[in-house]
């Protein structure tokens, strides 16, 4: 079985380390800087990094429009940090122009755990990818403010002054999380990613014969 083709947005973030951990899970990473670039993926990653930076280089990449349609049409997608606000429909304390790709109906504070002086890591458990809790590094984090009944709740901090607050949800064919996996060891966000992947290429060959 091939295995799928997962495209990392490539303008501004941690890219170098989610290729590295979805080549190690066998999947075949492929960053994406141009439109032409998401022809043919299986799933589409957006990384950590500047939530209003990343908006304004898609946009003047001619990014922003194909990757929405390409979402809406049923495209896998993970985003971390500011992935996670890039998939939000709707942002609180974000810049006057700012701009999402969206896709899942939420409400994400942009910077909610305080600054880069302010970041931490905390257990955070995860059913769909198993024991133990995951260990997640927070870096100038988004939280999850609400979500309608169609989203899945898959984590929230588990103890300190943030306990309780949503850190991982999935939304159909999307997921996101507040929290960097790509900076530890534990592959298990990414792999429960590129199974989701997978599933959507073999989908989608069994209906192109």
């Amino acid at each position: 079985m091939s295995e799928p083709t997962i495209g990392v947005l490539a303008l501004q973030g941690d890219i170098r380390e989610h290729v590295a951990i979805l080549t190690a899970l066998g999947a075949h990473p492929r960053p994406v800087r141009r439109p032409e670039e998401l022809d043919g993926l299986d799933g589409i990653l957006l990384p950590g990094g500047e939530s209003t930076t990343i908006d304004r280089l898609a946009r003047i990449f001619g990014l922003m429009d194909p990757l929405r349609m390409a979402i809406k049409s049923g495209l896998p997608a993970y985003g971390s940090c500011a992935g996670m606000i890039l998939l939000a429909d709707r942002i609180e304390d974000g810049m006057a122009d700012q701009q999402t790709i969206g896709g899942i109906d939420m409400v994400v504070r942009r910077n909610a755990f305080g600054r880069q002086v302010d970041s931490f890591e905390a257990q955070v458990r995860i059913a769909q990818i198993g024991e133990p809790d995951f260990h997640a590094v927070f870096i100038r984090a988004p939280w999850v403010e609400s979500v309608s009944d169609d989203v899945e709740v898959l984590g929230k901090v588990e103890t300190g002054e943030a306990a309780g607050r949503i850190v991982a949800v999935r939304h159909g064919n999307l997921i996101a999380t507040s929290f960097h996996p790509e900076l530890t060891d534990d592959h298990r966000v990414h792999g429960y990613f590129v199974d989701l992947a997978r599933e959507y290429a073999l989908d989608r060959k069994e209906h192109s014969q």
